[in-house]
């Protein structure tokens, strides 16, 4: 495609010096092959301007700019590199969202439980859906591996094409706040925008909950959203309804809208009654926890906003037997439970230890670490949270990434040297879980937090296989 074609009618466009054929988009100067259309980029670590001789000798068919490079190729011009590409990416693959439905589901916790119930409920109805998220892509049934929760712009229309070619009529996704902040879904409009919640989170990026907040924020706020899903539950749901004209209020202690009344929590999952435009529907899951009552409300209206019928709902979402994951009972054989989950920041761990406890007969044991390279501040609010709420934490590494894991460990013992929890310190995350299976008795339950749907881990930039279904298999057949 040439670049006149590529950029016609894009605003971002400053001025096109040269002409040239592209045969494919890329963000990352090492990939770049001849043909490629080459972004400039500045981010936080690299500035891509910097790139761009070194990508022209490889054969860049052009570059994107916002500011000209002494480099002999083709060169865009343009005010935003980063709106650029989404809107250029998304001609490039032949604007694939054009008549296709999509949901956007954004907040700290729930977005892939709730994306995940979304799905179910449509394939119910007998709608070809797709989905992209923190877990991996669907295209139906077959599942992509993903990396992002939310795809850099140039394979995020990559694949709304691929499931567009395979007929795929609504699109459910996981919008992360980084998502929003570096533009990778900028110019896709969504028919639902959904907010499960705010807590603490990415605080390494940010640098504080309010800018945290106003990634979230800005899904709703500038223009992505055509119709609002709320969890008006939330402390900071009120600051987001602020900016809307309307939205679809929904929650459990507040009656505005659609609201959960006689909600029963068993071992393995929840029965109540969802209110919604005063119909009741009597609704069960297969999954436990008061949160996933909260996720799937926002679900079912989602579902019923897009046309589908009560039973199409009360059915998709009964289907649902787990998340990979997400609060996913292992098959053991054990006379205790070993649970994983994805919970990696302070409200995500209560809210596991918290459902565990419910149907936790014996002691509750918690095994888990903090991240590498990523917000400090949440490892000795994790670990006090630990110490008040399990019977006994096994502190572990997780991904420690460039960080040395004691030093990590040892910021998450501050906060459990604070409570009279009982815990003890294994580094080494296959022997803590050695450890933990263990100790376990008839009527405990151990959770493991912190990988969940993950099969590697990440240890000094080397991502190394890891996955605990596999491991802990493995250990209690040694046992």
């Amino acid at each position: 495609m040439l670049i006149t074609e590529l950029f016609q009618g894009i605003n971002e466009v400053i001025e096109i010096r040269g002409q040239a054929d592209v045969h494919d988009l890329c963000i990352d100067s090492r990939k770049v092959k001849a043909g490629d259309l080459y972004y400039c980029q500045k981010g936080t670590r690299f500035d891509g301007h910097d790139f761009a001789a070194a990508v022209a000798e490889k054969g860049a068919a052009a570059l994107v700019v916002s500011r000209f490079v002494d480099v002999d190729i083709p060169q865009i011009l343009v005010k935003d590199v980063r709106q650029a590409l989404s809107l250029s990416a998304a001609a490039f693959f032949g604007h694939p969202a054009k008549g296709m439905r999509i949901i956007g589901v954004t907040g700290t916790k729930g977005k892939t439980t709730t994306t995940y119930l979304i799905k179910a409920v449509l394939e119910a109805a007998g709608v070809k859906t797709g989905l992209i998220g923190t877990m991996f892509t669907m295209i139906g049934d077959k599942q992509i591996p993903g990396s992002l929760t939310t795809p850099e712009a140039i394979d995020f229309q990559r694949t709304l094409r691929m499931m567009r070619d395979e007929g795929v009529d609504t699109l459910v996704m996981e919008i992360s706040a980084n998502a929003v902040t570096l533009k990778r879904v900028y110019g896709v409009s969504f028919d639902i925008g959904v907010f499960t919640n705010f807590s603490q989170d990415h605080l390494d990026f940010y640098g504080t909950m309010d800018n945290y907040f106003a990634a979230k924020k800005a899904f709703f706020e500038e223009g992505y959203v055509k119709k609002a899903v709320i969890n008006v539950d939330d402390e900071r749901a009120a600051d987001i309804a602020g900016v809307l004209d309307e939205y679809i209020p929904f929650g459990v202690i507040t009656h505005d809208g659609a609201y959960a009344k006689d909600i029963n929590l068993v071992e393995r999952g929840i029965n109540y009654t969802m209110v919604y435009k005063n119909e009741s529907m009597d609704l069960s899951l297969n999954l436990p926890g008061l949160f996933n009552v909260y996720n799937s409300m926002a679900a079912a209206i989602c579902c019923l906003e897009l046309g589908c019928s009560a039973q199409a709902v009360e059915n998709g979402l009964e289907q649902v037997n787990a998340v990979p994951g997400r609060i996913e009972l292992l098959k053991t054989d054990t006379p205790y439970r070993v649970i994983l989950d994805y919970a990696h920041s302070p409200d995500s761990l209560v809210n596991i230890l918290k459902a565990v406890r419910q149907f936790t007969s014996g002691r509750l044991i918690v095994l888990f670490g903090c991240g590498g390279n990523r917000d400090t501040d949440k490892r000795p609010v994790m670990g006090r949270i630990a110490g008040e709420m399990a019977d006994f934490s096994i502190l572990t590494s997780d991904n420690p990434r460039g960080e040395e894991p004691m030093e990590i460990i040892a910021q998450i013992e501050e906060g459990i040297k604070t409570t009279e929890g009982k815990y003890i310190v294994i580094e080494d995350r296959t022997e803590a879980i050695r450890e933990g299976l263990k100790m376990a008795k008839s009527g405990d339950t151990l959770v493991l937090a912190g990988k969940g749907h993950e099969t590697y881990q990440e240890v000094k930039g080397v991502k190394k296989p890891f996955d605990e279904r596999i491991i802990v298999k493995q250990l209690l057949e040694e046992i």
